[in-house]
């Protein structure tokens, strides 16, 4: 095989990268820095924003905790459908339950798709600080209830492909920690 042809199976291999974590522990951040960089590259990215797909595809569901098993399953189809057609899938969703991380794992592989797990393991303190959408805020007002991590559960992942800790690093130093992983896995 040429450089160009090993190159160019290199950019259709698709596999999906799903960072989770607690509201405002810059998931999605993370997410559009390593898009960029992937499509520098020549990469096929989509991100699958959380808000988005709540706002398209998962119209109607709310927080419980069926409704947020079934949103994660509907993004993980996606996710996989996407990977599966050599798109490198980015996938910002808290996914705040285990049982529900892992059917989409074993999605993943039951169809030989390559998944990557991404815990943004933020501390709520410092995301309830960053507190992007005013979620941490609205809860402490008791405006909000079943604020995830707050007073609703996040399974925290035991085994994740990669444990980021973002208060500690800028931005494009966890993405870059994200791309070498993919890189050592021979997905970028």
């Amino acid at each position: 095989m040429t450089d160009t042809q090993e190159s160019q199976e290199k950019h259709v291999t698709g596999a999906t990268i799903w960072l989770t974590g607690l509201p405002s522990a810059g998931k999605t951040t993370i997410a559009y820095e390593l898009a960029g960089r992937l499509r520098g590259e020549g990469h096929r990215v989509e991100v699958l924003d959380g808000d988005e797909i709540r706002e398209f595809l998962s119209a109607g569901l709310g927080f419980s905790r069926e409704d947020r098993h079934t949103n994660v399953q509907r993004i993980g189809f996606v996710a996989e459908l996407l990977a599966s057609n050599g798109v490198k899938v980015l996938v910002p969703v808290i996914a705040p339950y285990e049982d529900s991380r892992e059917a989409v794992r074993k999605r993943h592989a039951g169809e030989g798709t390559p998944y990557v797990e991404v815990h943004v393991a933020t501390p709520v303190e410092v995301c309830s600080v960053r507190d992007v959408k005013g979620l941490y805020a609205k809860q402490a007002a008791g405006e909000l209830s079943g604020l995830t991590g707050v007073d609703d559960p996040y399974d925290e992942p035991k085994n994740p492909d990669l444990r980021i800790e973002s208060q500690n690093q800028t931005v494009q130093e966890s993405a870059a920690t994200v791309h070498a992983l993919l890189t050592e896995r021979g997905l970028a």
